[in-house]
């Protein structure tokens, strides 16, 4: 797939660039990452140590911002001083967003009235922070419905991450005035699906993201850990999904990514 050769200014909606594969080379990351014309990242929580170190490398480089979040694998483990301590860290100056947060059904590794419990909680401090919600939501589309729905005059802002629903459930995100965002997984070629659904996704509403250090775009699909450098192969695919210019897709992709997590 060839790329682009004009210089981009995507942003990384969604990496978890304080995981251990960037523990020691981010710098080197993150400037591979501007080379390619990704210059803007969105770091991901995913439970309270992880959130403190977002909280650590945000203040560290430009156009770098965070979210506070637990996912919904570790939610029978969480205590009252874990949702505590995510409230707390929600109100640094570069933390936009609230999550990852929501329901897996999928993998089950935590009870799933514990996680619907976790993600009422997480929704509840998103909605007194006035922050948007990034959605993780597997094998669970009608359950987080419904809970969303439950909060739905309080919290205005809510992308699914990582998307890979119908064409049906994509309708029904975008009706409710939702964001969704596309991973690498779209350059798949089993990932019909996800290619379907991003065809009628408008540019108003799509976000795009690596999930890094996973799931690696083709080419490289299991030849190389994610990392930020790489979201051009989704951005790519999807500018021929939709049948535009890639600039103009990146464009239109940064400027409804700044006004989500509210950069502008």
């Amino acid at each position: 797939m060839p790329l682009p050769r004009e210089k981009m200014n995507l942003i990384d909606s969604h990496a978890h660039l304080t995981f251990d594969q960037f523990r020691n080379n981010l710098d080197d990351v993150l400037q591979r990452s501007i080379q390619a014309g990704v210059t803007g990242w969105i770091a991901v929580g995913t439970d309270v140590e992880q959130s403190k170190r977002v909280i650590s490398i945000i203040d560290k480089y430009e156009n770098l911002y965070g979210t506070v979040g637990i996912h919904p694998h570790y939610a029978s483990d969480i205590s009252v001083s874990d949702i505590e301590q995510v409230k707390e860290m929600a109100g640094h100056k570069k933390i936009v967003a609230i999550g990852e947060t929501g329901l897996d059904f999928h993998y089950n590794f935590s009870k799933q009235d514990a996680q619907k419990d976790l993600f009422k909680n997480l929704l509840e401090i998103a909605a007194q922070k006035n922050l948007p919600v990034i959605i993780h939501s597997r094998d669970a589309f009608d359950e987080t419905m419904d809970i969303i729905d439950k909060f739905a005059d309080k919290n205005a802002k809510i992308v699914f991450h990582c998307w890979g629903g119908t064409v049906e459930q994509t309708r029904i995100v975008l009706d409710k005035g939702f964001y969704i965002s596309f991973t690498g997984v779209i350059t798949f070629k089993n990932a019909q699906q996800a290619q379907d659904a991003a065809k009628i996704v408008p540019l108003d509403k799509m976000m795009i993201e690596t999930d890094c250090p996973y799931m690696s775009p083709e080419p490289l699909r299991k030849q190389k850990v994610n990392e930020p450098s790489l979201l051009v192969y989704t951005a790519q695919k999807i500018a021929e999904l939709k049948e535009t210019d890639i600039n103009t897709l990146a464009e239109k992709l940064t400027e409804t990514t700044r006004k989500f997590f509210s950069l502008i």
